[in-house]
C-alpha cells in the first residue's frame, strides 16, 4: 500500500442555466499531496452545450476553464490565487459555487500515479 498515495478529485461542471440545476461534466481537477500533483483537464462539447441552452457564452465559459487551468498550475499567470500553495489551490477551485462553472463535492481515493488517474477518472466522468 505504500507505493499507493491519497488523492482527492472533483468533476468539472458547466451549469448553463443555474436555476434549472441542469449539467454537463467537462472536465476533472486532481490532487495528490504526496506527489505535488494538481492537474486539471477538461474539454468543452459545444453540441451538448448548445442542447441545454442555445445562448450560452461559449467564449465566456472557455475563458473561465483556461483561468482554472492556469490556478491549478499555479504561478504569477494565475493571479493572487495562483500563488497559494498547491491544497490551497485545490480548495479554492473546489469551494462550492452558484455559478456557470461548479465542481462535484470533493471525493478521495488512491493512486499510484497521479497523470493516469486523472486521465482514467476524465474518461470515466467526461467523455
Amino acid at each position: 500500500m505504500q507505493d499507493r498515495h491519497l488523492f482527492e478529485y472533483a468533476v468539472i461542471r458547466v451549469v448553463p442555466r443555474v436555476e434549472r440545476e441542469e449539467f454537463i461534466n467537462v472536465g476533472v481537477v486532481l490532487y495528490c499531496s504526496k506527489q505535488k500533483y494538481l492537474k486539471m483537464i477538461y474539454e468543452l462539447d459545444h453540441n451538448r452545450l448548445r442542447a441545454l441552452s442555445k445562448d450560452i457564452d461559449l467564449e465566456g465559459l472557455e475563458e473561465n476553464l483556461r483561468s482554472f487551468q492556469r490556478i491549478s498550475e499555479g504561478g504569477n499567470d494565475a493571479g493572487p490565487i495562483g500563488l497559494l500553495d498547491t491544497a490551497s489551490r485545490f480548495r479554492w477551485l473546489t469551494a462550492t459555487r452558484s455559478t456557470v462553472v461548479q465542481t462535484s463535492k470533493v471525493h478521495p481515493g488512491f493512486c499510484i500515479d497521479g497523470e493516469d488517474t486523472l486521465q482514467r477518472l476524465y474518461e470515466q466522468l467526461v467523455k
